[in-house]
């Protein structure tokens, strides 16, 4: 495996002190791939509270409410397993992500780089010019035109930042409830108000202080990519076979040198710091950046592409081709199976969900007519957006139900509760303890099938 050399830290100098990136924007083929996606990204993301399928958003977290939207299908603290499910399915799906491509996802699909490097960091340079300008305002004094270009670029970076929070709430909260933060007084939405506030300061302290520390410090998926890769793994990588000895290009008899120029551009453009013919890197978040830098350079030189590309160690030690291993096999193979699970479950989930309690305490009553009862507690919960009406009927013909309370009808993503007695002919006990199924109807159509214990004297 790669090597990393630690002589040269990205994020600290000698003396302790934070050390700002500036990178350089070099726009390759790669780059506009990843231009391409974040504007996709984007779209989905603002849009996202906004759209409907079915009435329901297309995601919704609502943890205060306990209520869960996810591509239009309600969940609620019931379908908890379902969660947990789809949560293990997308920690493995990460694990075989890493395990065959690395950590692109840090640098193509996560939110922070997206908002980083494809929104503020593109407004930044359009305020304060490219890497050196950027890099001597900081460095000089405190001129009129260092400050009106600070002031306008954290003005800019605080309504963006405005934008996101209300956005991030409504995938909480919902959008019709942000509209109402909105439009209605603040002294109505007290809360509301208070946590845009806060959603606000995190994410502009986030990009306009923290910015690449959340990768190379805070965020813990790094440090997962040493445990997972293996030489198998695709990486951003430099081919050093090829490229070392590395040298600038002289004229005249020289000593052979490898196709590296040691020109830096791909440490100029790296958003971490980093120099990737060090080795593999922690660092790394594989945003192709340099790839693009290094391509643009062969081209003047007249050099194949690629000497920093995508590469697994074997690939560029024994010239191998990528190779799927049994490790991600077995992982493919797990996911497979909690997907095959979830997806099930998820079909088979009723449009009603019903919790069937005999009530704690009692026995058995002696009814007129000759049956014996036992009070039951039925709490149902609608987890559609249509109105029903739902009934309760024993599935033996025999057992009768006889309502203190009725279900009623139940409004869309509504609940109810329903209290009654079951009733069975004395005659047909013969237990003290009789298993009884109970059908959950909406007209002739069972939504669900409920067993329960009925208790009765024994003949």
């Amino acid at each position: 495996m790669f090597v990393k050399d630690n002589i040269d830290q990205p994020l600290t100098v000698e003396s302790g002190s934070r050390k700002w990136m500036y990178p350089l924007i070099r726009k390759g083929k790669f780059y506009q791939y990843r231009s391409w996606l974040s504007y996709a990204y984007l779209i989905v993301f603002f849009a996202g509270p906004f759209i409907r399928i079915n009435g329901q958003p297309l995601l919704l977290l609502n943890i205060l409410e306990r209520r869960f939207v996810i591509l239009g299908q309600v969940f609620w603290p019931q379908d908890f397993f379902l969660f947990v499910l789809a949560m293990l399915a997308f920690i493995v799906c990460v694990v075989l992500f890493t395990i065959a491509f690395g950590r692109i996802f840090c640098g193509w699909i996560c939110p922070q780089t997206i908002f980083m490097e494809m929104v503020f960091r593109k407004v930044e340079i359009w305020i304060e010019g490219d890497h050196k300008k950027r890099k001597q305002l900081d460095a000089g004094p405190w001129t009129k035109e260092k400050i009106s270009k600070k002031t306008v670029k954290h003005v800019l970076f605080l309504i963006i930042s405005f934008f996101i929070a209300n956005t991030f709430l409504a995938y909480i909260i919902g959008s019709e409830n942000l509209l109402k933060i909105i439009t209605e007084p603040v002294n109505m939405h007290w809360s509301g108000f208070f946590s845009i506030l806060i959603f606000t300061t995190v994410f502009y302290l986030v990009y306009s202080q923290v910015r690449e520390l959340v990768c190379t410090v805070i965020c813990p998926y790094g440090r997962l990519q040493g445990v997972l890769t293996d030489s198998h793994t695709l990486n951003v990588a430099y081919n050093y076979p090829r490229g070392e000895p590395r040298g600038k290009l002289t004229r005249g008899p020289e000593t052979p040198k490898g196709d590296c120029v040691d020109c830096g551009l791909c440490v100029d453009v790296c958003p971490t710091g980093i120099d990737i013919r060090k080795g593999n890197q922690m660092e790394c978040i594989n945003c192709t950046a340099c790839i693009d830098a290094c391509d643009y350079v062969m081209e003047k030189i007249n050099k194949p592409l690629n000497l920093i590309g995508f590469y697994s160690e074997e690939m560029i030690v024994g010239n191998k081709r990528p190779s799927f291993t049994g490790r991600m096999a077995g992982y493919s193979a797990i996911i497979i199976i909690l997907l095959g699970a979830l997806t099930w479950f998820v079909f088979q989930r009723s449009d009603v969900d019903v919790t069937l309690l005999r009530s704690a305490g009692m026995l058995y009553q002696e009814q007129a007519g000759g049956y014996i009862s036992n009070v039951y507690n039925a709490d149902i919960i609608n987890k559609t957006d249509k109105r029903q009406t739902i009934t309760l009927v024993a599935a033996d013909p025999v057992v009768k139900i006889k309502y203190l309370q009725a279900p009623g009808a139940l409004e869309k993503e509504g609940s109810a509760k329903a209290v009654f007695f079951l009733m069975i002919p004395a005659g047909s006990i013969h237990k003290a303890k009789t298993d009884i199924a109970i059908k959950v109807m909406q007209q002739n159509k069972v939504l669900a099938t409920i067993n329960t214990t009925f208790i009765g004297p024994v003949n």
